[in-house]
């Protein structure tokens, strides 16, 4: 498959997947064509050698895995981990309120976006709501709009006359509250949005109890540049990891592997990860010790399969912007389209070591990949991604990389095509060698 193709499967899969509810069931339906069998972790699990497998947390977070064709003990797991979030606005429970004639719902902001890269966009709603079925019980179910239904104006130049100056700067309790329409004198804001909910999920409103409903962008992800050698989206940090993960999982020769091979994307990460579904929570560490078991492992043999386990934490790295060169450490600049990059903190922002440094280097060479090394500067704040709390909750070495991007947590990024189709194979070589 081309590297255009790849990326071309990348945007598609990002546009199906406008929340992190949305993502777990698109990876849902991919691996049903590959025969995997989805675990339900409040059953006994009975696990095949070669069986492929899956089990989801709260709708969110997805652990997909391929027993291999050796003991754990010999092998140990060989581990790929990412997050299904990103960060954006969230409606509010109350989130109705009318302001002049005008409808607008209140949001919270989730993690760290670029707010301002929110205004003038053709914004939806997308997520999971919670009701009672027709017995009374409990149950979920996805739900998207997909045309545009909520805008952020931009203030007219002639009223801030400094923004391009000072920037545009947004009131995240003031200013965020999205338009959604225009409200006669007789309707009222909670029943309109109610009744919304009912028509998007064919559901009287009394059935509906709660909801996560995330805000997205309704543009599609295209390809751009004079040779279509870059592509933009939103989400691009990180669902562009999750899926070259995915898509080196999923060919017929890694799946033939003597080795465990595990793929664990978890929601969260963007708020730090401390959930019962995030990577500092027990999700991954309940999930390999139940595979463990299930394969006949005993105790003390699952921690030696610990000890010989290996895991890439992969996320997205900053690409070197020429605008804006101060940014960056000059020794470390990272350019798209040159590979994928190895990230590393003597601080242990990120997980990398000397030896697990030397390890993924070894799956690019081998793999004919170009890749690059990236150390934030010291007078910024570095950021942090799953490795190092999956690491030292599993005591088992990790390494972070990711590809290039520019415009992290915007809600349009870039990155580059040929670092997608680099990202996969280094990957590949790590599943098989």
């Amino acid at each position: 498959m081309t590297a255009t193709q790849q990326t071309q499967q990348l945007l598609d899969f990002i546009d199906a997947s406008p929340s992190p509810w949305h993502v777990v069931s698109r990876i849902e339906t991919q691996l049903a064509d590959f025969q995997f069998i989805k675990l339900n972790e409040a059953e006994k699990w009975a696990l095949q050698a070669e069986g492929r497998y899956y089990v989801v947390r709260d709708d969110s977070s997805i652990i997909v895995f391929v027993v291999g064709q050796k003991p754990l003990v010999e092998t140990g797991f060989k581990l790929i981990g990412a997050h299904t979030d990103s960060p954006g606005l969230r409606i509010k429970p109350n989130a109705a309120t009318a302001m002049d004639g005008l409808l607008r719902l209140g949001v919270e902001v989730y993690g760290g976006p670029i707010l301002a890269t929110f205004a003038d966009r053709d914004l939806s709603l997308a997520g999971r709501i919670s009701y009672k079925d027709e017995q009374g019980k409990l149950a979920s179910r996805l739900i998207q709009c997909d045309k545009p239904l909520l805008r952020l104006p931009n203030l007219a130049i002639h009223m801030n006359r400094t923004v391009n100056e000072d920037g545009l700067k947004l009131h995240k309790q003031q200013e965020l509250p999205l338009i959604l329409t225009r409200l006669t004198e007789q309707q009222l804001p909670t029943a309109y949005f109610s009744d919304w909910l009912q028509q998007q999920t064919n559901m009287e409103a009394e059935r509906i109890l709660s909801w996560d409903l995330a805000v997205y962008d309704t543009q599609k992800g295209v390809f751009w540049g004079a040779d279509n050698e870059f592509y933009a989206n939103s989400q691009l940090d990180n669902l562009a990891s999750c899926h070259a993960a995915l898509s080196a999982l999923l060919d017929d020769e890694v799946l033939q592997s003597d080795s465990t091979l595990v793929c664990a994307f978890f929601d969260h990460e963007e708020i730090g990860s401390e959930s019962h579904k995030g990577a500092d929570g027990s999700f991954l560490a309940d999930t390999l010790e139940r595979i463990a078991f299930a394969t006949q492992t005993n105790a003390e043999d699952y921690l030696r399969t610990l000890a010989k386990s290996f895991m890439i934490s992969a996320d997205m790295a900053h690409a070197y912007q020429p605008s804006f060169p101060l940014a960056y450490d000059p020794e470390h600049k990272v350019m798209v389209n040159q590979g994928p990059v190895i990230k590393v903190n003597a601080n242990q922002r990120y997980s990398t070591s000397s030896g697990s440094e030397a390890l993924f280097s070894l799956c690019c060479e081998l793999a004919g990949v170009p890749y690059q090394r990236y150390s934030h500067r010291n007078d910024l704040a570095c950021g942090s991604t799953i490795g190092p709390m999956a690491s030292s909750r599993l005591g088992i070495h990790c390494v972070d990389v990711g590809n290039p991007l520019w415009a992290m947590h915007s809600i349009r990024e870039s990155a580059g095509v040929w670092d997608h189709h680099y990202m996969i194979k280094a990957m590949s070589q790590f599943f098989t060698q």
